[in-house]
C-alpha cells in the first residue's frame, strides 16, 4: 500500500467500540491506522502506526498496573479510548492508548509510526535527528506529545486522535516478544505481544 497518498478524508475516526475490544486485538488492529496530531497553529502531523505493544492489566507483570492503582497509572483504569502518556528516564514521553472497559487497567503502547504528513515539522521537532519516528520516545518528540496529553480522549479530541486503516493480516505483520521489559516474569517477557507491520 502507498501510505504517502492515502486519502484520509475517506477514513473515519476510531470509535469508542474499537478501544473496548481485548487489548491484544486493539494492538494488532492499530497497525496501519493513522495517528493524527493537530498543532496549535493548525499544522497537521500524520503517521501510519507500524509497531505496537499490548499491556494486559494487573496480571501482566510488564504492565504499569501490575501493582494496582496509583496516581501515575490511574488513566489506565478509565474507559478505553483515552491517551495514557507517561514520563520515563526523566527525559522521554511514551504514548499509550487505554483499552477495554473502565477498571481493566490495560493499554497499548504505540512504539513507531511511518511519517507521512508534516515531516518537515517532525524533523524540526527532532532537531533534524533521524530516524524521525522509529521508537516511542522519538515518536512523541516528533509529534509534540507531552504530559498535558495524558488523559486526553482520543475519540473526541481535536488535537490528537486516530483514523481507521487497513486491517492487518498474517502476511502483513509479525508478532514478537515486547522490548525493554527485563523486570517482568519469564512468561510475560516471552509473550508475543509486540506487533510490527511488515511494510516498514
Amino acid at each position: 500500500m502507498n501510505f504517502q497518498h492515502l486519502d484520509i478524508s475517506k477514513r473515519s475516526r476510531l470509535p469508542r467500540e474499537f478501544y473496548h475490544q481485548q487489548t491484544e486485538i486493539v494492538a494488532e488492529n492499530l497497525l496501519g491506522c493513522s495517528l493524527i496530531r493537530v498543532l496549535s497553529d493548525g499544522s497537521l502531523l500524520r503517521g501510519i502506526i507500524c509497531e505496537t505493544e499490548a499491556y494486559l492489566g494487573e496480571f501482566d507483570t510488564a504492565c504499569h498496573t501490575s501493582s494496582g492503582l496509583t496516581p501515575r497509572n490511574k488513566v489506565m483504569y478509565e474507559d478505553g479510548g483515552k491517551a495514557y502518556v507517561y514520563f520515563i528516564y526523566g527525559i522521554h514521553y511514551m504514548l499509550n492508548v487505554v483499552t477495554e472497559r473502565a477498571g481493566k487497567g490495560c493499554a497499548v503502547l504505540i512504539r513507531s509510526v511511518i511519517p507521512v504528513e508534516g515531516k518537515e515539522i517532525m524533523a524540526k521537532n527532532r532537531n533534524y535527528k533521524f530516524p524521525l519516528t522509529e521508537g516511542p520516545a522519538r515518536l512523541t518528540q516528533a509529534f509534540q506529545i507531552h504530559q498535558e496529553h495524558n488523559g486526553l480522549d482520543l475519540v473526541t479530541s481535536s488535537e490528537l486522535y486516530l483514523l481507521e486503516g487497513e486491517i492487518p493480516t498474517e502476511s502483513t505483520m509479525i508478532r514478537t516478544p515486547r522490548i525493554g521489559i527485563d523486570y517482568a516474569s519469564k512468561k510475560d517477557k516471552d509473550a508475543l505481544l509486540r506487533f510490527v507491520l511488515k511494510v516498514r
